[in-house]
C-alpha cells in the first residue's frame, strides 16, 4: 500500500511587510494559482493585470499617496 504524502504548506508570516509587499505577495500567490489552473501565461497576465481585479485600497491610491509613501519608506 502506497504511504500518502503529506502536503507542506508554506506560510509567510508576518514581517512588519507594507501594504504594497503583502499586494505583491498576493498577486505572485494568485498567478502560481492560475497556472496551476491551466490559465496560459498570456491569460494569467492579463487577468492580474486587469484594473477591476486590484484590491479596493489600491484603486483610490493617487500619485501624491505613493510618492509620500516612497519618501516616508526612504527616511
Amino acid at each position: 500500500m502506497a504511504t500518502s504524502r503529506k502536503r507542506v504548506v508554506k506560510t509567510v508570516a508576518d514581517e512588519g511587510y507594507s501594504k504594497l509587499d503583502q499586494y505583491a505577495i498576493e498577486l505572485h500567490e494568485f498567478y502560481k494559482s492560475l497556472r496551476r489552473a491551466g490559465f496560459t501565461v498570456d491569460n494569467a497576465l492579463y487577468i492580474l493585470s486587469a484594473k477591476q481585479a486590484y484590491p479596493e485600497w489600491m484603486q483610490n491610491v493617487s500619485i501624491e499617496d505613493i510618492k509620500k509613501h516612497i519618501e516616508d519608506e526612504d527616511e
